[in-house]
């Protein structure tokens, strides 16, 4: 049975279906086949390219020719979680941390890039899910982190 998803990039969002057999469709446009590989790699018929993949939570991150894109999943029928956000930001897979662009007491908005990773020879940034303060920053610039250890909280 197809699954329907809900994609948010920023503010722009985009419903986007899959299929059982690999195609996806986004904003009911011409499907397109992809398949499933090893660690997070999808092969993208059309135009034939590579994408990685990884995810945290509701969160996805899609690498694919030299960028990296953010979003949110929210499936379809479900509402959007409340803005509101306390708590502790972390890796969502094994990285080293590039830069912290925060430190504690800093006023941050949602979407700012709190700390920069590198993985998979890609940069991630991690991203403010809400406007907050910076209660704590727990790495620096240099630091090989694990998933789902926390680098910053945010209150």
């Amino acid at each position: 049975m197809p699954r329907a998803i809900v994609l948010r990039d920023g503010a722009a969002e985009h419903k986007v279906t899959v299929a059982d057999d690999g195609t996806v469709s986004v904003d009911g446009g011409r499907p397109i086949r992809t398949l499933a590989g090893p660690a997070g790699e999808v092969r993208v018929d059309e135009p034939p390219r590579l994408a990685w993949t990884a995810a945290a939570g509701d969160t996805r991150w899609v690498f694919i020719d030299g960028e990296v894109f953010e979003l949110e999943v929210q499936p379809e029928g479900r509402r959007r979680r409340a803005a509101g956000h306390q708590g502790s930001l972390s890796a969502p897979m094994p990285a080293t941390v590039v830069r912290v662009e925060a430190a504690p007491g800093d006023i941050v908005r949602r979407g700012d890039a709190l700390i920069i990773l590198e993985a998979m020879k890609m940069e991630l940034p991690v991203r403010s899910p809400a406007d907050g303060t910076v209660k704590a920053v727990h790495c620096k610039a240099g630091d090989l982190v694990q998933a789902g250890v926390p680098l910053i909280e945010i209150e």
